[in-house]
């Protein structure tokens, strides 16, 4: 089994926020692969269903960012879960937006989801980093985060939900290298390869003047 936690805050008016991709990227999930409907548990919003062959529960921590690890923590402990079957996906200001990044362990970088996460269940666990982009200044950053995504966003925001979904199979079984390709497909298409050009034609050569000279002329000239 594993546990796919999305971060964001609880409540309308932060729906759309930055903050709130990890939410978006369950819910589409969700919707998606025909999981249950969504119900109260663990401090968060809940649902279980099936990934491939793999029973999977998403999460939507509604205890506000900063405290999202509590949820966490009751949910794998009911679970019986380890930490590492724990997948996060939450919002990475390092990354330019529709970047989507996999992540093994480490630090939270300064995230308040991640920091409360750590405090509940370490460091051990998988996440889904997916880039909103820096405001390019600091103070500016909690504004940033806590704003909705411009109108000029969702073309990109849209097709990374759907990569995300369209990967999700291969993430819960920990195929990192397929749910990345699955993004990238969605993100970024190949373009079809087009035809070589073709060379340009040669052009004709000009026919050779017409002689009208007589016999006896050009036996004369061929001896001048």
């Amino acid at each position: 089994m594993k546990l796919f936690v999305g971060l964001g805050n609880p409540g309308a008016k932060y729906a759309r926020n930055r903050h709130n991709i990890g939410f978006m990227a369950v819910d589409r999930i969700a919707g998606d692969h025909g999981f249950a409907p969504w119900r109260s548990k663990f401090q968060g919003q809940l649902t279980e269903g099936r990934l491939g062959p793999q029973k999977v529960v998403l999460l939507k921590p509604q205890t506000f960012m900063n405290l999202s690890g509590q949820s966490v923590g009751e949910a794998i402990r009911f679970y019986k879960l380890d930490s590492t079957d724990v997948v996060v996906f939450h919002d990475e200001l390092d990354l330019a937006p529709g970047k989507v990044r996999l992540k093994s362990g480490g630090g939270h970088a300064g995230h308040n989801g991640l920091r409360s996460i750590h405090q509940h269940i370490g460091p051990h666990y998988d996440r889904v980093r997916l880039g909103i982009g820096h405001p390019g200044d600091k103070t500016k950053v909690s504004g940033y985060v806590l704003s909705d995504f411009a109108k000029a966003d969702a073309d990109w925001l849209d097709d990374e939900m759907r990569g995300i979904s369209d990967g999700a199979v291969q993430l819960a079984q920990d195929e990192g290298p397929k749910f990345l390709n699955a993004v990238a497909a969605r993100v970024a298409p190949s373009r079809p390869a087009t035809a070589a050009p073709k060379p340009a034609a040669r052009p004709e050569p000009e026919p050779a003047p017409e002689d009208d000279r007589s016999a006896l002329q050009k036996l004369v000239d061929r001896f001048k």
